[in-house]
């Protein structure tokens, strides 16, 4: 068979969708976010909504994802993104408009922004990925730090005492009568990664019915801040982030107002 053939879209399994700009993903070996870039772009192109999606992000390894998908990009300072996408949605109310964002930026000086944008119900997707750690800055502790973490300004653990308790940020959320669906998925294997597609569908779907704030976590490694290779970071995320950010629905608005699928 020569190559002609080959590419014959009859022959194709697979191809890059077209919304991925052809740059090189600088993230870290084993980072979620490349992923979690791949199946958002897959879903802008499949659902047909490019031209009138626009994405913000603010600081923080997740202000890259303007490198790497096709559509108009807005910046926003640390923690504003649903200030800023807010802005947005009302100005231009028939787009579809999503934030991305770290845990750093989202739970810790972008908490009230994202409670009050929640709480009122604004029609946008927020993308949050929890990965407990500052990742850009150099691995220091943050809101979703586990009890006991090693971290970079944590040295013998996160300590409840001195540090507080891990915050639970999608449980709040899911709270608020302005948010329609709310969601926590991982992308560390391939059937993890099917899922969250779905889940991320919805959870459009639902900011494109003008049905509130639609909130996708996504629990996710670090392994440069962790100090651990990827399959390890992999492991211990399932093994130690995973009970205490358990995976599933939190609320879904089409079967009632709080669910869980734990």
């Amino acid at each position: 068979m020569d190559l002609k053939e080959l590419i014959k879209p009859e022959n194709l399994v697979y191809k890059k969708t077209e919304l991925l700009n052809d740059d090189s993903m600088h993230y870290c070996p084993g980072c979620s976010h490349g992923v979690v870039h791949k199946i958002l772009a897959e879903l802008i192109a499949e659902m047909g909504i490019q031209e009138k999606t626009v994405g913000v992000a603010p600081v923080g390894c997740a202000v890259f994802a303007y490198k790497y998908i096709d559509i108009d990009w807005q910046e926003a300072a640390h923690g504003r993104a649903p200030a800023v996408a807010t802005g947005l949605i009302r100005l231009m109310p028939d787009n579809f408009i999503f934030t991305y964002q770290g845990d750093g930026d989202l739970a810790s000086i972008g908490a009230a922004e994202i409670l009050h944008a929640c709480n009122r119900g604004e029609n946008i997707l927020v993308i949050f990925i929890n990965n407990g750690t500052y990742g850009m800055t150099g691995g220091q502790m943050a809101p979703t730090t586990l009890n006991g973490m090693v971290t970079s300004t944590t040295p013998n653990g996160r300590n409840i005492d001195l540090n507080g308790y891990p915050l639970k940020i999608t449980e709040l959320i899911a709270q608020l009568p302005g948010t329609s669906y709310v969601t926590r998925q991982t992308v560390h294997t391939p059937g993890a990664v099917r899922k969250c597609k779905r889940s991320l569908k919805k959870a459009i779907e639902y900011v494109l019915d003008k049905k509130g704030t639609s909130f996708v976590e996504v629990v996710s490694t670090c392994n440069s801040g962790w100090k651990m290779t990827p399959v390890a970071a992999n492991n211990w995320m399932e093994e130690n982030m995973v009970p205490y950010y358990p995976l599933g629905d939190l609320k879904d608005s089409k079967k009632g107002e709080i669910v869980s699928e734990n």
